[in-house]
């Protein structure tokens, strides 16, 4: 035709000769196109040649979002929003809305209705017309008025319209009723965890959409996906779950479209795509359909499709706090349409499970985070006490038993103390100098340590993962905990390592053919390490710097502080107010601060020499740890005012027990339910407190440990009573006069402050009894 050698859309009429057998063609241009990607693709699906070696990048820059043709039966019209002039349409258009008018350069009034004009024209004006997701609205449309519905965005500066006929009849589809959505809703809600979540998920998808097949499709970090749940016809004898898929199966631009426009459906693979005619006005400048739902798919992905033996199908984008998780998708081996309600209904669905899959996450992580919040919280009560943080790490609780490590170490310069299941401390060492030199956050984890240091590959067996974490910025001291490997066999659909396959002609990579399952067996790898386990690793490496770093001036500052601090504690609580939502915020740090103030103390009299010193130490601490006990028992109560004091002495006396030693027995006979005000428990438990502790120092002869009971129940309708006894020598006749140490005088300060008695009998032991209403 006297042209370069390029892509030409032609009309072509053939029409009888002059005489007989003879024919006349008449050959009209009407379009040139430009080289694009997208026709290269289509070209080189349709002849099916195949090389070796295409570079991945090639199928990751196919514009599927300028793909210039839609999913037939459907139209769309690209419309200037200042004039509303049609500047695009789709070349059925005219056909679908049953015109015989002109398309292009007329405005949406002549080709739609006054009425759908107006409602667009409103829609774009108030803001209420999105770019992004299209909202969908009912219209009448042509000479017989038929229904349509209209999805309607906005788009690089153009209004864009798509048009589907609406189903004649309400029940021409069938669409899913309420009460399957809400039942399918439902089942989400009983699922014990994520993979029932997921099973129940396939099975409603499948009845709610009529797909032979669903899947839910799993990626991960490294963008490869498992088909992680399954429902399927039984006579489909194609089962794709637990089959693992290459990350080139949906390349990155794909996955990026899927976070911005998250619901595709394929009524027909094998229909032909409707092609998309601009007036020369536009120029050569692309419809950008991103966010169209009938945007033709990429050829690519349809000769996909065909490999797979799937006809229509659906895939939707699973969103879990903002980032692609995965994918519900759907197959049929034959064309199935969706009716636009049962599309919403498929999307707003996968958004529910979106967000109960949030759920499970967040109840797991929440489980996983208790767990190790009470090791570290013994842990580092545990070091505390100690003044040798290596030894302190590896006592009772150890430093392994954090985050699910089977081994760990700490290394202070070039000096390590290891726990558990390690490598040779030299390897350790030459390991946390690359960490020292390469690695930029202080905390960091990883389920594939040879790739990072591939000298542990002679490790793997007990440290294929790693977590460091620096306890300061000069790196001089680090945590590090290790994972032993965990071998897998990943089942593939097709072999993951064959190079893509590319057309001859234009070098455009094509889709696999074959998903033969490819057994790997994966080795060298751990199991990961969640964001959160390194953020804690982070924290618990500055809080040992910290200890680390702990001053004898401090210690002595915070011991003197003692006395003060508890009268300063005791007028707080008189003055909070009744019910007020604030009450157990304050006894929540009331409780922490005086935990700190008693470790402190506990630390310091371990350290002093002087027997009276200790003992006055251990005095202070059983008196701060009274006054917790009441704090953490009212935090945790349902009245903000009350406090159970049967199980409130009861975990005081575990306590003191545990001051004492093994050697000190404390006998309990509690009524539990006993409930008091706040002010009378912390009475109660100071003056348990000072009678439990007398009887330790004076009932018995010098270090010969003896029992002691402690007895709590209601005496009366309206009153209650506290009884300590023990088995020794009694007490003085004279006990009354001579009640000058400072824990009696806190005994009589408690008693007056309740207006309670006290009763003292000696039987040979002594039993000493208050009484209160």
């Amino acid at each position: 035709m006297g042209r370069e050698t390029g892509s030409l859309r032609l009309s072509i009429v053939m029409r009888p000769g002059d005489s007989a057998g003879r024919y006349r063609l008449t050959i009209a241009l009407l379009e040139t196109f430009r080289p694009s990607r997208h026709r290269e693709a289509m070209l080189a699906v349709g002849r099916r040649e195949r090389v070796e070696s295409v570079d991945p990048v090639v199928c990751e820059a196919e514009p599927i979002q300028v793909p210039g043709t839609i999913q037939p039966p459907s139209g769309l019209l690209a419309v200037d929003p200042a004039t509303f002039i049609v500047e695009a349409a789709s070349e059925t258009m005219a056909e679908l809305i049953g015109t015989d008018s002109a398309i292009l350069g007329c405005t949406l009034d002549e080709v739609l209705s006054p009425e759908a004009a107006t409602m667009i024209r409103t829609a774009y004006g108030d803001g209420t017309l999105p770019e992004g997701p299209p909202i969908r609205r009912p219209a009448t449309l042509g000479p017989e008025r038929r229904p349509f519905d209209l999805m309607l965005h906005h788009k690089d500066g153009r209004l864009i319209v798509e048009v589907e006929a609406a189903p004649r009849l309400p029940g021409d589809f069938g669409v899913p009723p309420h009460a399957a959505i809400r039942e399918a809703v439902e089942a989400l809600r009983k699922a014990d965890d994520l993979a029932g979540l997921l099973d129940a998920a396939v099975a409603r998808i499948k009845d709610l959409s009529g797909y032979e097949r669903v899947l839910i499709y799993r990626f991960d970090s490294d963008w490869n996906g498992e088909a992680v749940a399954e429902a399927i016809d039984p006579d489909w004898d194609a089962s794709l779950k637990g089959l693992h898929f290459p990350a080139s199966d949906i390349p990155r631009q794909a996955r990026e479209l899927y976070t911005r426009s998250p619901s595709r459906f394929v009524v027909d693979r094998d229909a032909a795509p409707v092609p998309i005619v601009a007036r020369p006005t536009m120029g050569n400048r692309p419809i950008d359909m991103t966010f169209a739902g009938f945007r033709s798919l990429s050829p690519v992905h349809l000769e996909y499709q065909r490999n797979l033996g799937v006809n229509g199908s659906m895939s939707i984008a699973i969103l879990v706090d903002g980032q692609l998780w995965g994918l519900v998708i759907g197959h049929h081996r034959r064309p199935l349409y969706q009716a636009p309600e049962t599309r919403d209904a498929l999307v707003g669905f996968t958004d529910t499970l979106a967000l109960a899959i949030e759920e499970t996450a967040a109840r797991t992580k929440a489980a996983d985070q208790n767990v190790h919040l009470f090791a570290e919280v013994a842990l580092l009560e545990q070091m505390a006490g100690a003044d040798d943080i290596a030894v302190a790490l590896s006592g009772e609780t150890r430093l392994n038993d954090l985050f699910g490590s089977t081994g760990a170490a700490v290394i202070t310069g070039d000096a390590v103390s290891t726990i558990g299941s390690t490598p040779p401390e030299s390897d350790i060492v030459d390991l946390i100098r690359r960490a020292r030199d390469e690695i930029e956050a202080l905390a960091f984890g990883t389920d594939h340590l040879e790739s990072f240091h591939p000298a542990m590959a002679d490790h793997r067996a007990i440290a294929s993962g790693a977590l460091i974490a620096f306890t300061s910025e000069s790196r001089h001291r680090a945590l590090v905990w290790f994972r032993p490997e965990i071998v897998r066999t990943i089942a593939w659909g097709g072999d993951p390592s064959k190079p893509l396959a590319g057309d001859r002609m234009s070098g455009q990579a094509l889709p696999r053919a074959s998903f033969e399952r490819w057994v790997e067996t994966v080795r060298g790898r751990s199991r990961p390490w969640p964001d959160w386990k390194v953020e804690a690793a982070q924290a618990l490496a500055r809080a040992v710097e910290r200890m680390g770093a702990r001053t004898t001036r401090r210690i002595e500052e915070l011991s003197r502080q003692q006395a003060d601090l508890i009268a300063a504690l005791v007028q707080k609580e008189a003055l909070l107010a009744e019910k007020d939502l604030m009450t157990r915020e304050i006894d929540h740090r009331v409780k922490n601060s005086l935990q700190i103030v008693s470790a402190f103390l506990r630390m310091q009299g371990r350290q002093v020499s002087d027997p009276d010193a200790r003992a006055a130490f251990n005095d202070s601490y059983g008196r701060v740890m009274s006054i917790a006990r009441v704090h953490d028992s009212l935090y945790q109560s349902d009245s903000v005012t009350e406090v159970d004091l049967g199980q409130t002495i009861e975990n005081l006396c575990r306590d003191l027990a545990v001051m004492g030693g093994d050697r000190r027995e404390i006998g309990l006979d509690v009524q539990q339910g006993l409930m008091v005000p706040y002010r009378k428990a912390v009475a109660l438990c100071l003056i348990a407190t000072e009678l439990v502790t007398n009887a330790w120092k004076y009932a018995y002869p010098a270090n010969q440990p003896g029992p002691v009971e402690v007895e709590v129940k209601r005496s009366t309708s309206d009153g209650l009573s506290l009884t300590v006894r023990d088995l020794g020598k009694g007490m003085p006749t004279d006990w009354e006069e001579n009640r000058k140490g400072l824990g009696m005088q806190i005994i009589g300060a408690m008693l007056s402050q309740i207006e309670a008695s006290i009763a003292v009998v000696n039987d040979p032991g002594a039993r000493v009894t208050v009484t209160c209403t």
